[in-house]
C-alpha cells in the first residue's frame, strides 16, 4: 500500500478506535501505547498523541468527497475541443 494522506488517516482511524475499545476495559494511555499501538504499528509516543489529536474520519469525508468531485469534474479524453481542432 502506497503512502499517502487517505491511507494515513485509515490508520489514524484504526488506532483511535482500539484506543476507545481498551480505554472501556480501564487501561490508560501510556500502558494502551506500550502495549497493542507500538507493537502493531511501531509509532512513537509523540505520533500516537497526534493520531488521537486528530479529527480523521472527518478529514478523511473530506478527502474522499474531494477525490469524487475530482473524478466527476474530469474532462472526458474522448471529446474533441476548440483547441485540438481549431475552426478554419
Amino acid at each position: 500500500m502506497g503512502f499517502n494522506r487517505m491511507n494515513l488517516l485509515r490508520r489514524m482511524i484504526e488506532v483511535q478506535t482500539l484506543v476507545l475499545q481498551y480505554q472501556k476495559e480501564g487501561r490508560n494511555q501510556r500502558w494502551i501505547h506500550a502495549n497493542i499501538i507500538y507493537p502493531k504499528y511501531l509509532i512513537s509516543i509523540a505520533t500516537y498523541y497526534r493520531f488521537l489529536g486528530t479529527n480523521a474520519k472527518k478529514e478523511l469525508k473530506e478527502l474522499e468527497a474531494l477525490k469524487k468531485e475530482a473524478i466527476c469534474n474530469r474532462p472526458d479524453p474522448n471529446r474533441r475541443t476548440e483547441t485540438q481542432y481549431p475552426r478554419k
